[in-house]
């Protein structure tokens, strides 16, 4: 094959220079997750509630500017956006290294640190995928969102690979200024991209409350876009539920020790780089409306081996079954966002992708609570057959939606969406 249609896209400088930012971006953010915590554990010598606590903060900024962060990425020109909240999160995370340099660190400064990380992580995370179509064009995105989920799925295993060994020699404090530098560069990068967006054009009068509206309706009123973030927020609530126990399982019930359970999650980033790099040829093969529900109905019930399994063949073919359900979740997760970009105007990218971040997500808190609950009354076992028949059964919001028989959704469609919405603003008859 010729090297031109091996690389594709990356052989176009502004891609290029979007995939690097983007890499060095999530692998500062992969170390930030391992970072952050042990920074609470170590350095503050923090409580397991404590340590609960700070992880719920981190997602707190979905549920807190979820919605207005879309509609105001919709004002803006998105590489701005992502390079402003690139820099803040850089600046932001050198404060704790800072704080306990000169003895002033706090669990509260650290929650706080937290919480702001995650109001501009949504900003962040909402103007990239509102990017992309403005950069590769609608007729590329599959394989546009292919490549950069690979350097996610790489970044998946190889930041918590650096982060171990940086946190033993310099501790976690320390280890942040290398996620800090990795989201700085990653700005600096985005920043040197040739290409520019029009900017949005601004409606008189236009109010904050409508515009959100206006997303939410767009999204909910799609058959389409209402029946993917149905699934999403199914599968995520119970992949919560799940994962809150699933540490605890192979700690006390399976028997393997801290490497074991670590090869058992490095084995979970293989299976997403793995999905990454076959996404684009499984969404042409199955179809891209289709490959939704399938991946989830042929992946997720291999997560049900794991409440049996032992130290041992059973252990190592349950971890196999959470490699596939990663591998599952990439090629779902890059064939309905190349879908919900194709079929969005270029005004509501960002309101749809927040919307869309606002429903997938706002269960994974009360997922995690409800898996500790049930963790505590059933044990780990019981609720991780409940999250595996659950995660399961999110296959049926896009099973019983027009995705079911749906192969390919043309990029033309994209400007005026199945809903019969139209492609200017909406008065406010529309929104009543």
């Amino acid at each position: 094959m010729p090297k031109a249609l091996r690389t594709g896209l990356l052989r176009e400088r502004d891609f290029g220079r979007l995939f690097a930012a983007t890499a060095l971006g999530q692998l500062g953010d992969r170390i930030t997750f391992l970072a952050l915590p042990w920074v609470a554990i170590a350095a503050l010598d923090a409580d397991e509630f404590q340590v609960g606590l700070l992880a719920a903060t981190t997602t707190a900024g979905s549920l807190l500017v979820g919605l207005p962060a879309g509609a105001w990425v919709d004002r803006t020109r998105k590489r701005s956006t992502m390079i402003g909240a690139d820099l803040a999160r850089a600046l932001l995370l050198s404060t704790i290294p800072a704080a306990w340099w000169a003895d002033l660190l706090t669990i509260r400064w650290l929650y706080a640190v937290a919480l702001v990380h995650g109001v501009l992580t949504v900003f962040f995370d909402v103007a990239h995928v509102s990017y992309l179509p403005h950069l590769v064009g609608r007729g590329r995105l599959v394989e546009g969102n292919a490549k950069l989920s690979a350097v996610r799925s790489v970044t998946s295993i190889g930041g918590p690979a650096m982060a171990g060994p940086l946190i033993g020699l310099g501790g976690a404090p320390v280890t942040l200024l290398v996620s800090s530098a990795g989201m700085a560069v990653s700005g600096l990068l985005a920043a040197t991209i040739r290409a520019r967006e029009r900017k949005p054009e601004r409606s008189e009068r236009r109010r904050l409350g409508r515009e959100i509206k206006e997303g939410l309706i767009f999204v909910l009123r799609s058959p389409v876009l209402r029946a993917i973030v149905l699934g999403d927020a199914v599968f995520n609530f119970f992949l919560a539920l799940y994962q809150a126990v699933l540490l605890v399982f192979l700690e006390r019930e399976a028997g393997i020790g801290s490497f074991g359970t670590g090869l058992v999650l490095s084995g979970m980033g293989c299976g997403a780089l793995l999905g990454a790099l076959s996404a684009t040829r499984v969404s042409k093969r199955v179809g891209q409306g289709r490959v939704i529900w399938v991946a989830i109905l042929v992946t997720c019930p291999s997560t049900a081996l794991m409440p049996s399994a032992r130290p041992g063949w059973s252990l190592c073919v349950a971890a196999v079954g959470l490699a596939a359900l990663s591998m599952g979740g990439v090629v779902r997760v890059v064939a309905q966002s190349s879908l919900q970009q194709a079929l969005t105007p270029d005004r509501l990218l960002g309101r749809m992708s927040a919307t869309a971040r606002f429903v997938s997500w706002g269960g994974i808190p009360l997922g995690g609570l409800l898996g500790g609950a049930s963790g505590s009354l059933f044990g780990a076992a019981a609720t991780l057959w409940i999250g595996a028949a659950g995660m399961t059964l999110s296959f049926l919001p896009a099973f019983l939606s027009p995705l079911r028989p749906t192969r390919t959704w043309p990029a033309e469609h994209a400007p005026t969406h199945p809903t019969g919405l139209p492609k200017e603003p909406m008065d406010d008859a529309d929104l009543c």
